[in-house]
């Protein structure tokens, strides 16, 4: 059924009912609501004739990409052609996936013959999979606005959510014009240096004066000044180091924060990583792992191995059961035989929980630079920042406190026996893991 009629229809219908109520017990009114009564049913006549006989009605098409991105806000556009020959006013329902629980999706517009009106909203997955697409509903109605036809346009469209490849895109167009303190990444200053040499150029103000080379200067001095000629030895990152970032898929990782699980949030930061250590010419790669060996991706920087990456990185869901870090040791043992920075994603909520894998984290700092990342609990956080109105309140907040506490006691345990600890909230997640990339690049540590 396409066709409706309009509130307007039945409060005019409303009203001459009403008068031929009032017309019983006044005749004198019997005629003129009766006149009224014709002249609204011709009119709605008329109103039907010209929206099922102007032709094509009204094109509509919804835009959207291949794919979404998890986590992130996903531009939607409705184009919407008036093809009638006179204006139209539209009310537009699209049948979005039942994953987003979205009740507000109902835009109107007038459009006037002949012309394009472009409604745009946002939708934000916090799950990986397939989302459905239901009909795009378009409802029409004439001047008169007594009834209304309805158009329907790209039904039933499936579209995958992947990792927020769009988050990835910001981070890599803000590195190449580098850019990156935009988003909270540190500029960090080299303490150390590579022995990779690139060229030798002219001294300035800030060199190391360590790099001065002198054999080049004494020879540069017999045609120039010796205080403007001295030149010092330039050396470049070093490159193809092997990058590894280690995905624990078990029940510590289903945590939700913001609707996104602690897993899509590593999957996320993941993702940007890997990407901004192919641009530093590093190679990347990927293992998960819960009670079970998981996906293993070997290092790599060839074209199209970070769209294996985000492939592999989509299907990835969490365990019920506890990780077994015993089967990562043996992993990483197995198949990462150069040293490589291990970016290991992970969560301890206590210090017991996290020295009963101590010994596992250790032999694999033994072989490798190991950064344990695990997260800060931001609701405990907001609740010891609240006011306390009440002994049971003073009470709570010591408890909570203790939790918090010894989160940051988990940090320094780790950095007792050598291993780099990050703690973070799951919304600086990926910022923070690139800021301590680049201070490992920075120091020479990789």
């Amino acid at each position: 059924m396409t066709l409706f009629l309009t509130r307007r229809f039945f409060l005019l219908l409303t009203a001459l009912i009403a008068g031929l109520v009032v017309a019983f017990f006044l005749p004198g009114w019997l005629a003129p609501v009766q006149l009224a009564l014709g002249l609204v049913l011709v009119l709605t006549v008329v109103d039907v004739v010209l929206l099922y006989a102007g032709g094509s009605g009204v094109f509509g098409r919804r835009v959207l990409g291949d794919k979404l991105a998890n986590g992130s806000d996903n531009d939607i556009a409705i184009y919407l052609e008036n093809q009638y020959r006179f204006p139209v006013r539209t009310e537009t329902i699209d049948e979005v996936p039942h994953q987003f629980q979205r009740r507000d999706v109902l835009f109107r517009a007038g459009i006037r013959p002949g012309e394009t009106s472009i409604i745009r909203y946002q939708l934000r997955p916090t799950k990986r999979g397939e989302y459905e697409f239901g009909a795009m509903n378009v409802y029409v109605a004439s001047p008169l606005g007594l009834a209304r036809r309805r158009f329907r346009f790209d039904e039933n469209r499936v579209v995958p959510v992947y990792p927020s490849f769009l988050q990835m895109r910001q981070y890599e167009l803000l590195a190449i014009h580098n850019r990156l303190t935009e988003v909270g990444v540190k500029r960090i200053r080299r303490v150390g240096q590579s022995m990779e040499f690139e060229q030798i150029r002219p001294y300035v103000a800030g060199d190391d004066p360590r790099n001065i080379n002198w054999k080049a200067t004494a020879r540069r001095a017999t045609t120039a000044d010796a205080g403007d000629s001295l030149v010092v030895n330039h050396f470049q990152d070093e490159r193809a180091q092997q990058v590894y970032c280690l995905i624990d898929k078990g029940r510590v990782m289903r945590m939700p924060f913001e609707g996104l699980s602690l897993l899509d949030y590593a999957i996320n930061a993941t993702l940007v990583v890997s990407n901004i250590a192919l641009l530093k010419h590093d190679k990347a790669g990927l293992i998960t792992f819960s009670h079970q060996p998981g996906a293993m991706v070997a290092a790599d920087r060839r074209s199209g191995h970070l769209r294996k990456l985000l492939e592999v990185l989509y299907r990835q869901k969490t365990k019920y059961l506890e990780t077994d870090y015993e089967r990562l040791y043996i992993s990483v043992r197995s198949h990462v035989r150069q040293r490589s920075l291990l970016i290991l994603f992970t969560n301890f909520e206590t210090l017991h929980g996290m020295q009963r894998q101590l010994p596992y984290l250790r032999r694999l700092a033994k072989d490798h630079l190991l950064l344990v990342v695990f997260f800060e609990n931001t609701e405990l956080r907001a609740y010891l920042d609240g006011p306390t109105a009440t002994t049971q309140d003073v009470y709570n907040q010591t408890v909570a406190e203790k939790f918090a506490q010894e989160k940051r006691q988990i940090v320094r345990e780790l950095n007792r026996y050598g291993i780099h600890a990050l703690l973070t909230a799951p919304q600086h997640l990926t910022v923070n893991t690139i800021n301590k990339y680049l201070e490992f690049k920075a120091r020479g540590l990789i």
